[in-house]
């Protein structure tokens, strides 16, 4: 991608992208570090792996909701990729990403509250949901500004 053309999004979806590829990173290191039963690292990195994720959060509902948002951008890419690869991808996420808040809360209020087996229950459903939103919102990023980006 020229220069220019990466110039013409918004600054936001930038910052969007790294905060998702930043927590996708960080969801893995939490799991590999549970594996290995190191459960301080772990809670370290899923704590981060949240905040990250609020930040994002926030970052992505100035960049399109609020008033000086951008609203949505418009998938410029042939109507083929657009129906069978941009839509789905961008429908599960979004539908997804509507329970993580909720999903990341219950889940790390019972590690807190050291209710391991109820924890463990909601992390298997928590972590392959968050780590799917996560990923994806990464593909959405790609898609829209480096594989088809619109004309600057």
């Amino acid at each position: 991608m020229s220069p220019s053309l990466l110039a013409a999004a918004h600054p936001l979806a930038h910052l969007n992208a790294a905060l998702n590829a930043l927590a996708t990173v960080l969801l893995i290191a939490g799991f590999l570090l549970i594996r290995r039963r190191r459960e301080q690292a772990h809670l370290r990195v899923m704590l981060t792996a949240f905040w990250v994720s609020v930040v994002f959060l926030i970052s992505y509902l100035a960049h399109k909701v609020w008033p000086v948002g951008a609203g949505s951008t418009p998938f410029p890419g042939p109507p083929a990729v657009r129906s069978f690869v941009y839509l789905p991808i961008l429908i599960s996420h979004i539908i997804l990403a509507a329970f993580v808040p909720v999903l990341a809360l219950v889940t790390i209020i019972l590690g807190l509250k050291n209710r391991r087996p109820a924890h463990r229950r909601w992390a298997k459903f928590t972590f392959p949901i968050w780590l799917y939103v996560s990923i994806t919102g990464v593909v959405v990023y790609l898609l829209l500004y480096w594989t088809y980006p619109l004309p600057a």
